[in-house]
């Protein structure tokens, strides 16, 4: 087994070895069925789809997702386990993707476990189950953004709790940026070209095309850079953490 694998597998199970994973899981459904069938009306949009159900991942990964980031460095820094990992016969990138890996698979698995409500709405009526599928497709893409956000985060902090704020409060912006009142801002002392590419920068927008079901490579490319980007980031500051 390769180096990378290792570690993504060590971590997966590092997660379940505590009762942190299955409360993350339990919460996750408990809420989403909570906002799908009280908050988003289910019954009452009386429509064979899953809108109801999706148009509140951003708001519950940006609460949630934090959660498990905030774990990936700084608990390895504040123990000081970080430096025998740094001795293992692995490269920093490897490291990096491999805990990375096992977070956007632990977030998956409990996305996956929602499936009950694609049952339901088969059961109900006939849905796009295409659009449904570029939906979860969305939703996973964007969890994995909020995760390699949140590593890089939590690799330049010692504390969990700073990480897990600081992680939020980037994500916030981000889903933000393509808010009219947020253009609005900007547009008074920037040039338009600068405040399009804002918008652009948008979790919102790019996951709202692709959770209706519009299957767009632009937007599959937006979440997949943004998760390579900071990945990078992470490797950069933990080489310079290393240097400290």
């Amino acid at each position: 087994m390769s180096p990378f694998l290792a570690i993504a597998k060590r971590e997966l199970g590092s997660y379940f070895a505590t009762p942190i994973a299955y409360i993350f899981i339990v919460v996750y459904l408990f809420l989403s069925g909570l906002f799908t069938f009280y908050l988003g009306g289910f019954f009452e949009r009386e429509q064979a789809d899953l809108s109801a159900f999706f148009g509140f991942h951003p708001w519950l990964y940006l609460l949630l997702v934090p959660a498990v980031s905030m774990r990936l460095w700084a608990e390895e820094r504040k123990s000081g386990s970080i430096e025998l990992l740094m001795t293992l016969p692995v490269t920093l990138w490897q490291a990096v993707l491999g805990k990375f890996l096992a977070a956007w698979l632990f977030v998956g698995l409990a996305l996956s476990l929602t499936f009950p409500m694609w049952i339901t709405v088969n059961y109900l009526g006939s849905p796009d189950n295409g659009a449904i599928i570029t939906a979860y497709l969305a939703s996973f893409l964007m969890a994995g953004a909020f995760l390699a956000i949140g590593s890089f985060v939590s690799a330049a902090n010692r504390n969990q709790v700073v990480a897990f704020i600081i992680t939020i409060a980037l994500c916030f912006m981000l889903m933000l940026a393509g808010f009219p009142l947020v253009l609005d801002l900007f547009s008074i002392w920037l040039p338009a070209s600068v405040t399009n590419s804002i918008a652009n920068l948008s979790f919102l927008t790019h996951f709202q095309n692709l959770s209706k079901g519009v299957l767009e490579l632009a937007d599959i490319a937006f979440f997949l850079l943004v998760i390579g980007t900071w990945l990078y980031a992470t490797t950069v500051i933990l080489d310079l953490k290393k240097a400290e």
